[in-house]
Protein backbone atom coordinates (compact mmCIF):
# COMPACT_ATOMS: atom_id res chain seq x y z
CA UNK A 1 0.00 0.00 0.00
CA UNK A 2 1.24 3.28 -1.00
CA UNK A 3 0.36 6.98 0.56
CA UNK A 4 -0.73 10.03 -1.40
CA UNK A 5 -1.52 13.20 0.48
CA UNK A 6 -1.94 11.15 3.89
CA UNK A 7 -4.34 8.78 2.03
CA UNK A 8 -3.63 5.31 1.78
CA UNK A 9 -3.38 3.95 -2.18
CA UNK A 10 -4.01 0.91 -3.09
CA UNK A 11 -3.88 1.55 -7.04
CA UNK A 12 -1.30 0.13 -9.22
CA UNK A 13 1.21 2.40 -10.42
CA UNK A 14 2.32 3.42 -13.25
CA UNK A 15 5.77 5.26 -15.05
CA UNK A 16 5.30 8.12 -17.27
CA UNK A 17 7.90 10.64 -18.47
CA UNK A 18 8.11 14.28 -18.14
CA UNK A 19 10.62 16.29 -20.21
CA UNK A 20 12.47 13.54 -20.08
CA UNK A 21 12.27 12.59 -16.49
CA UNK A 22 10.45 9.50 -15.31
CA UNK A 23 7.58 9.87 -12.97
CA UNK A 24 5.12 7.85 -11.21
CA UNK A 25 1.55 7.85 -11.01
CA UNK A 26 -1.65 5.86 -9.60
CA UNK A 27 -3.65 4.34 -12.12
CA UNK A 28 -6.61 7.13 -12.51
CA UNK A 29 -4.66 10.01 -12.03
CA UNK A 30 -4.65 12.87 -14.33
CA UNK A 31 -1.68 14.38 -15.80
CA UNK A 32 -2.05 17.38 -13.24
CA UNK A 33 -3.21 15.22 -10.45
CA UNK A 34 0.47 13.25 -11.03
CA UNK A 35 2.24 16.40 -11.41
CA UNK A 36 0.84 18.05 -8.35
CA UNK A 37 1.50 15.25 -5.77
CA UNK A 38 4.88 15.02 -7.08
CA UNK A 39 5.49 18.46 -5.75
CA UNK A 40 5.34 20.58 -9.29
CA UNK A 41 3.28 23.71 -9.43
CA UNK A 42 3.97 24.85 -12.91
CA UNK A 43 4.17 23.74 -16.11
CA UNK A 44 3.88 26.11 -18.71
CA UNK A 45 4.76 29.61 -19.46
CA UNK A 46 1.80 32.53 -20.20
CA UNK A 47 3.06 34.83 -23.47
CA UNK A 48 4.16 36.88 -19.91
CA UNK A 49 6.16 34.53 -19.18
CA UNK A 50 4.20 33.80 -15.74
CA UNK A 51 4.40 30.29 -14.57
CA UNK A 52 1.28 28.05 -15.42
CA UNK A 53 0.06 25.03 -13.71
CA UNK A 54 -3.07 23.63 -12.34
CA UNK A 55 -5.85 26.23 -11.83
CA UNK A 56 -9.40 25.37 -12.09
CA UNK A 57 -8.69 21.41 -12.79
CA UNK A 58 -12.10 21.12 -14.38
CA UNK A 59 -10.69 22.04 -17.85
CA UNK A 60 -12.56 25.50 -17.77
CA UNK A 61 -9.27 27.42 -18.23
CA UNK A 62 -6.46 26.47 -20.06
CA UNK A 63 -4.13 27.30 -17.85
CA UNK A 64 -2.53 23.25 -17.32
CA UNK A 65 -1.61 23.03 -21.05
CA UNK A 66 1.13 19.89 -22.07
CA UNK A 67 2.18 18.28 -25.10
CA UNK A 68 1.40 14.46 -24.34
CA UNK A 69 3.03 12.04 -26.94
CA UNK A 70 3.01 14.84 -29.49
CA UNK A 71 0.05 16.35 -29.35
CA UNK A 72 0.44 20.03 -27.87
CA UNK A 73 -2.12 21.74 -26.04
CA UNK A 74 -3.74 19.27 -24.34
CA UNK A 75 -5.32 19.59 -20.91
CA UNK A 76 -3.48 17.82 -17.97
CA UNK A 77 -6.07 18.37 -15.52
CA UNK A 78 -8.65 16.07 -17.97
CA UNK A 79 -5.80 13.83 -19.53
CA UNK A 80 -4.95 10.47 -17.85
CA UNK A 81 -1.68 9.48 -17.03
CA UNK A 82 -0.80 6.28 -19.45
CA UNK A 83 1.79 3.52 -19.19
CA UNK A 84 4.80 5.39 -20.96
CA UNK A 85 3.04 8.37 -21.63
CA UNK A 86 5.25 11.64 -22.98
CA UNK A 87 4.33 14.82 -21.16
CA UNK A 88 6.20 17.95 -22.21
CA UNK A 89 5.96 20.76 -20.68
CA UNK A 90 7.20 24.92 -22.39
CA UNK A 91 8.80 25.92 -19.38
CA UNK A 92 11.75 26.15 -21.13
CA UNK A 93 11.37 26.87 -24.63
CA UNK A 94 8.78 29.69 -24.30
CA UNK A 95 10.96 33.12 -24.92
CA UNK A 96 10.20 35.49 -21.68
CA UNK A 97 9.22 38.76 -22.04
CA UNK A 98 9.59 39.12 -26.28
CA UNK A 99 13.53 38.92 -25.58
CA UNK A 100 13.76 36.31 -27.53
CA UNK A 101 15.90 34.44 -24.77
CA UNK A 102 14.87 30.88 -23.47
CA UNK A 103 13.25 30.90 -20.50
CA UNK A 104 15.32 30.15 -17.34
CA UNK A 105 14.75 26.61 -15.40
CA UNK A 106 12.30 26.15 -12.95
Amino acid sequence: MTMRFGIPRQSPTMTFFVDGKAMTAFQGDTVAGALFAAGIRAWRRARSGEERGLLCGIGICFDCLVTVDGQSDQRACQTLVEPGMLVETNLISIPVNGTGKDSPPC
